[in-house]
Formats: C-alpha cells, structure tokens, sequence
C-alpha cells in the first residue's frame, strides 16, 4: 500500500436510492473514501446498511444515484476490464455444464486469445489457488471451497489492477474460510494487487485489511476508516490473538453497535 501515490479507486460523494419522489428509499449517503494502488480494504457495517449495493455502484453492475467513482484518474461509466468481481454465490457464478478449467478460461472470451493460450491461461491460474489436477471436474463434482477457489482464479486470469470481493467466503464452511483468507492475502501480496472485500465478519475484517471502512445504517455514510498496523506477516494463529487484534476488533464492533442503536432509535 501506498498512501502516497495517488489513488487506484477514488470514491466522492456516492448516493443510491431506490423509487421516486415522496417513496423515494436512500440506500447509500455520500460515500466518500480513496483505496490506494497495493492496498487491502475491507467494508462492514450493519446488516442491511447497503455493503452489496455500494460494490454494485463501485464496479458499475448498477448506477450510482449521483456522485462518482473514478478508477485510475478517470470516471468510470461502466464495466471495467481492470476489475474483476468475485460474488458470494459461486454455486450461480460458476456454469455447471462447464470444466474447471473452461469456467476460468470463459473470462477471457472476450480478448480473442488463441484457445491454446486459453487453455494455457486457465490451468496456470488454477494452479495458483491450489487446483491443480482438478482441471477437468466439473463444480458438481467439487467441494464448496474448491468452487469458491474456481471462482478466484477466474476472477484473477485477467490479471485485474483491482479485485472486488463481495462476501467471498460466508457461505463456506470455519477451516475452508480460514485457508481461503490466507490464499486471498498470499495473491494480493504476490501480486501487488488492490483488493476491496465486503464482508459481515469483523475478525476476517480485521485480518486482512490495511484499512477498514465501517458504515452506518438507514442510509449508510462511512462512519469512520479504521486503519490496521498489524504488519504485512499474518497468521491464523498469532494475529487473531495479540493484543492489537483484539483492540481493533472491538472498536470496529462497537461502531458498529453504536450504528445500530442509532437506526433503531430513528425507527422508534
């Protein structure tokens, strides 16, 4: 990470709302926050606060309401082949009917490669998260983890300047989770990429973030940008039980207890 340099991904001023006029419903409120080249950046807040929504905006899969997200230095108006998505849902994300190796291979459609260099590409990214021999099974025949690993690797045969994550791991069974954050860290840091993960979970938020963006709720504003000085080194073990992890995880939980009393206070 390099705060210094200009930023990869900056964010001014983004609004979302749903309907019109009087039954208008604001989803996003000002979102303002700068992800710098390198850099690890998780998003939490409430259940309900928008996490999804704001991703969707950020990577043009749905228009902002107004405001901006500009990438590299310039506004982005769409889809944008420097930015690769991983979703939540990799049972719906991954084409059934196609081997691992194709479902990794169909990223790179669109750039008209030579199929031997397809073929080439997409092995080669599944050796990188740890598949290799599993280049002719089809998701059916792989475990939760290996789908979601599937996923990953064709999100990153692009070679994307920036890697958007929207709940990755929740729908994965505690020693899978654990050894997928460990691989997404191992990525980011081999290959200087910027990552932006949503997630629910304030413990991997705090493992892997340089810096946490924590929302409010009813609409959802940054409430405050906690940065993470626990070292480029981490692991399960001796990370999650120093003491600074531990402080950061309960500030990050308190803002967002404080938000949530907050919104419900509002709705009383």
């Amino acid at each position: 990470m390099n705060t210094s340099s200009n930023p990869r991904m900056d964010i001014q001023g983004l609004s979302k709302s749903y309907g019109h006029g009087n039954a208008a419903i604001q989803v996003l409120k000002d979102i303002t926050f700068s992800v710098y080249p390198g850099e690890f950046v998780c998003v939490v807040g409430p259940s309900g606060a928008g996490k999804t929504t704001l991703l969707r905006c950020l990577t043009s899969l749905m228009p902002a309401s107004s405001g901006q997200v500009m990438l590299d230095g310039a506004a982005q108006t769409g889809p944008n082949p420097k930015i690769s998505i991983v979703f939540q849902e990799y049972t719906r994300s991954l084409m059934p009917w196609m081997t691992a190796e194709k479902n990794v291979g169909l990223a790179l459609y669109n750039r008209h490669l030579p199929r031997s260099e397809v073929k080439r590409l997409a092995r080669e990214a599944l050796v990188n998260v740890g598949l290799q021999g599993s280049e002719d099974r089809y998701p059916w025949q792989l475990s939760g983890g290996m789908q979601q690993r599937v996923a990953i690797a064709r999100a990153l045969v692009t070679e994307p300047e920036v890697l958007v994550m929207d709940e990755p791991f929740a729908s994965i069974d505690a020693q899978t989770k654990l050894e997928l954050e460990d691989l997404t860290l191992s990525l980011q840091r081999s290959r200087d990429m910027t990552v932006m993960l949503v997630t629910h979970d304030i413990d991997e938020a705090v493992y892997l973030s340089d810096r946490i963006v924590v929302l409010s709720k009813n609409p959802a504003s940054v409430q405050e940008i906690v940065t993470v000085d626990l070292g480029k080194d981490r692991d399960q073990f001796t990370t999650r039980e120093s003491h600074m992890f531990g402080e950061l995880r309960s500030h990050v939980l308190n803002l967002i207890r404080h938000s949530q009393a907050v919104a419900k206070a509002r709705a009383a």
